[in-house]
């Protein structure tokens, strides 16, 4: 059987090529899954995680402990214990903290305007470089004590640049720092305005705001004393990560539904190529069994091709998709430039996986089309091939078809009760392959009520397309996959990105916010500002300053009926229909000295109430009451906020750096939240652009698996075709006829996997995204999903463009004389 089995890879090395291509795909699909979300992975530790992307271990305070740190950061480090820490490991520990302090130019001039004039916020650095976080933009780090960087975007809104001194602290405690360098912190975990030595931030450690909140380790920890813990990196990043959603660990949920995704899709794809293989070779099967081959002689051979097919498609698919994979990272990386991915190091796991799995899938999907043609016997396999339901193989396919479609929901059903991924890849993997098991049946009849609606001219196609039911339904499987993925995840994508804005916009409806605490705001400062480049609409807000115990400073008490017209939630922030309540932002203020649901007393001159607070967050420092309040406060109400609202294409560095200055000019203060958007996006961009990329990558399978599918099926028909072309059909109604045909069949595939893509995407929509958000809605994108719905249509016409072509060019006399 040897000479059997190299003769057959050389005779239908074409065959095999298709076949091949599809496990090529599959592997790479895995491959590519793995890169892309490593270099996810990689990316967020590059920016959310950078403190600790050079460390080995975190040490940090359990949440339960008692609060040992100030009034800003409760949960830090017992100061003893942490100083002791760091200098017991020397430079291979990285203390994590910061400090509010004076900050004076030199001269004597405050640094900075608005409400932090006169202020600046200092942490400190690592001592080895491997446990920088910061990157280096201008100048160099420092070197000892005396020496600082500052933060470029706070150096651009100072106007600091390397070389000038800067007074910080007061009392004995002050020092000039001389800064030496500019820096970028691509993380709000710890971050400051400036950066100096270890030893430099331990003399402000009587500080009141003096703390460590975690210390990155290299290397070894040793011994803990009792209030600290400690964690490797990965782990630690990676649950703040899942803290921001609901405990919710997105790339390892994103891991798991994409590799189950191509597992089901890799199966599905070479099997209908190998069924499809098998099924044109059954004659060549039945000569072997009349010349003296056994089945297990037969059986084995073809075993060994689809080994062949399996180890050299594998080792080509690992190959193309990591090189695939690493291509795409600065593909993501260019059209998402603030979010940036990094290159990871190679997965070897998921190398090896793919292979493992391009190997395995290629021979459990030709382990069942193999042993169902050898099954047949030598006469059998001459004759026309028998119905597809009246066969007791059609009978069994059928009741597994069944009995899938009915595990599959109950499994679905689970999975919205216990929110559990597994369940739901399991439920929508059963019933996904239930309907592609009830293909040749359901297939069929979709394909004639549709052809129905072509008329006279579309009979032939319909027929013809309807002769062999599973034929059929492994043409329309391919793209059934590809759209029914693609719908379900662009359905799935605008949910979750759609709760996202939600969640922001509700979190800060204001982008900007000017505030004077003296003289109302002239009008011509509001001018101004809705001149500003990068400003979409901005509103005045009339109010009252006022004195709230628990408060140091004076605070506006504004109403505002027109919020709506500068605020991303439309104005429901500012809707107080309490009167005895007041909205205030306490994520504003650094000391926190009253807290929701406390009653604080509102004077305005000779006037006073006692309200209740309700805190919110979003639009800076001031409070929000009803009208009936602001009356009892004041007769005169005039405008001493500015509420902005920035245009999509705003630059945030910019505006924010041009309304500073107007705000200065004006004697008003700048709060913004522009900046604080932008990271909240940061890593919903990188999630999102993996997920393009995974589907991208799902897309292309699938019209692979649409053209091998489409192009076998062209072979097998050969004989067909040349005697239509006999009996007087031209080479461009050939061409048409087939065209119509996969029009037909795209048609199909296409409206049945939107209808199951959304059905599966209202389930991940049930288990996944409710789980983290529980406000979100489900959202049906109706025109991305009409341009999925024509551009699978069109791709499934595309494909059969070359099979039509090299099908219309064999002659009559050459075509019935193939076998």
């Amino acid at each position: 059987m040897r000479t059997v089995f190299l003769a057959s890879l050389r005779t239908h090395t074409r065959r095999y090529v298709a076949a091949a291509i599809a496990v090529t795909a599959s592997v790479a699909f895995v491959i590519v899954i793995g890169v892309l979300t490593s270099g996810a992975r990689a990316g967020f530790m590059e920016n959310a995680g950078a403190p600790y992307r050079g460390a080995d271990f975190v040490v940090d305070a359990p949440e339960d402990g008692p609060s040992r740190g100030p009034s800003c950061c409760p949960d830090t480090l017992d100061t003893s214990d942490a100083i002791a820490l760091i200098d017991r490991l020397g430079d291979n520990a990285s203390g994590l903290g910061r400090v509010d302090l004076p900050a004076l130019r030199e001269g004597g001039a405050p640094l900075g305007s608005g409400e932090l004039r006169g202020r600046t916020t200092v942490g400190p650095i690592a001592a080895a470089a491997g446990l920088r976080w910061q990157k280096l933009v201008s100048g160099r780090f420092p070197a000892g004590t005396g020496e600082a960087v500052m933060h470029v975007w706070d150096a651009q809104a100072h106007e600091v640049a390397v070389g000038d001194r800067i007074r910080v602290g007061e009392g004995a405690a002050a020092t000039d720092l001389a800064v030496v360098g500019l820096v970028v912190s691509p993380t709000t975990w710890t971050q400051a305005s400036m950066y100096v030595t270890w030893p430099q931030y331990l003399r402000w450690r009587d500080q009141p705001k003096w703390h460590v909140g975690s210390v990155a380790v290299r290397g070894e920890v040793g011994p803990l004393p009792e209030g600290m813990r400690v964690w490797p990196a990965d782990e630690y990043v990676r649950n703040g990560l899942a803290g921001l959603n609901n405990d919710t660990d997105t790339i390892a949920l994103m891991l798991l539904l994409f590799a189950g995704v191509a597992l089901v899709v890799s199966v599905l794809v070479v099997a209908n190529t190998f069924s499809i293989l098998f099924a044109q070779r059954l004659r060549d099967f039945a000569l072997l069994r009349c010349v003296g081959a056994t089945r297990r002689q037969v059986l084995g051979s073809v075993r060994r091709e689809a080994a062949a097919v399996g180890v050299l498609a594998s080792l080509t698919g690992t190959l193309a998709g990591a090189g695939l994979g690493y291509g795409l990272l600065p593909v993501i990386n260019a059209l998402a430039p603030t979010t940036p991915m990094a290159a990871p190091a190679p997965p070897v796991p998921w190398l090896l996986g793919g292979f493992g799995v391009g190997l395995l899938v290629t021979m459990a999907a030709s382990w069942l089309p193999a042993r169902h043609v050898v099954a047949v016997s030598p006469l059998a396999a001459l004759r026309p091939p028998a119905a597809v339901v009246r066969t007791a193989t059609g009978r069994a396919r059928l009741a597994l078809a069944a009995l899938l479609l009915v595990a599959g929901p109950a499994l679905l059903g689970v999975a919205m009760i216990r929110d559990s991924p597994l369940f739901m890849v399991a439920g929508g993997a059963s019933v996904f392959t239930g309907i592609l098991l009830v293909g040749p049946v359901l297939v069929p009849r979709l394909v004639r009520v549709t052809g129905a609606l072509l008329g006279p001219a579309g009979r032939l196609a319909t027929e013809n397309a309807v002769r062999n039911p599973r034929r059929t339904a492994a043409t329309t499987a391919a793209l059934l996959v590809g759209v029914t993925l693609t719908t379900a995840v662009i359905t799935g994508l605008a949910t979750w990105r759609a709760a996202m804005d939600e969640v922001n916009e509700r979190h800060h409806p204001i982008d900007a916010a000017l505030t004077s605490l003296g003289e109302p705001i002239a009008g011509d400062l509001l001018d101004r500002v809705r001149r500003t480049p990068g400003v979409e609409r901005a509103i005045a807000v009339n109010g009252a300053v006022a004195q709230i115990t628990g408060f140091d400073e004076p605070l506006p008490v504004l109403t505002a009926p027109d919020a709506g017209q500068v605020a991303r939630d439309g104005g429901s922030f500012a809707r107080v229909e309490q009167p005895g309540t007041i909205r205030i932002d306490l994520g504003a203020f650094v000391d926190r000295n009253v807290r929701p649901g406390d009653q604080v007393t509102v004077r305005v001159g000779d006037r006073q109430v006692r309200l209740r607070v309700i805190a919110l967050s979003g639009w800076g420092q001031a409070g929000v009451v009803a009208p009936e309040t602001l009356a009892q406060l004041t007769d005169a109400p005039e405008p001493h906020t500015i509420w902005v609202r920035a245009a999509a294409s705003a630059d945030p560095l910019k505006l924010v750096d041009d309304l500073d200055a107007l705000a200065d000019a004006a004697g008003a203060e700048l709060e913004d939240q522009l900046q604080a958007q932008a990271v909240a996006n940061r890593e919903r961009d990188i999630l999102t652009w993996s997920v393009l990329g995974l589907l991208g990558i799902s897309v292309a399978i699938a019209l692979i698996g649409i053209a091998n599918t489409l192009g076998l099926s062209v072979l097998e028909r050969a004989r067909e075709h040349a005697l239509l072309r006999a009996l007087g059909l031209t080479r461009g109604q050939l061409r048409r006829m087939l065209a119509a045909e996969a029009v037909l069949m795209s048609v199909v595939a296409t409206v049945l996997g939107t209808t199951i893509g959304v059905g599966f995407a209202w389930v991940a929509y049930e288990t996944i995204v409710k789980r983290a958000l529980s406000r979100a809605v489900m959202l049906i994108p109706w025109s991305s999903l009409g341009v999925v719905v024509l551009t699978a249509a069109l791709a499934g016409l595309l494909a059969a463009v070359l099979p039509a072509r090299r099908a219309a060019r064999v002659t009559p006399a050459a075509g019935l004389s193939l076998d």
